[in-house]
């Protein structure tokens, strides 16, 4: 994670990191919706997006042009879902921590959070 503040946001998502913030350095939401993660929840959301997006990817020479998917992956901390099409797919996340919340980000926000995350962790 880097050692500076950063804000990212387009239509359908927002993605952030303070690393000066006591508990909750992390930052994901969408237009009208924000969930506040601490450094360990962002590690695994940032890692499990990853993961599930190569996942997504291998699965579109297995699966005819009709047919949909979903998959999940989680931690300790974090579960993720993601479901559609292997080029085209939502994201649903649940916090598994000392608070529970969730939310969720549309096919067309998806691609733009996937490349945020990339200025956030090398994988």
């Amino acid at each position: 994670m880097t050692n500076e503040k950063l804000i990212k946001s387009g239509v359908g998502w927002r993605l952030g990191w303070n690393p000066k913030a006591e508990k909750f350095q992390g930052l994901v939401g969408g237009d009208d919706w924000a969930i506040e993660l601490t450094e360990a929840e962002l590690s695994d959301f940032c890692r499990l997006l990853a993961q599930l997006a190569a996942t997504m990817k291998q699965m579109a020479s297995e699966l005819m042009d009709e047919e949909k998917i979903a998959t999940e992956a989680e931690t300790d901390l974090i579960w993720l879902e993601v479901a559609g099409y292997p080029h085209s797919y939502s994201l649903h996340l649940i916090v598994n921590g000392d608070r529970r919340c969730e939310g969720s980000w549309s096919a067309e926000a998806v691609p733009h959070l996937l490349q945020a995350i990339q200025t956030f962790q090398v994988f």
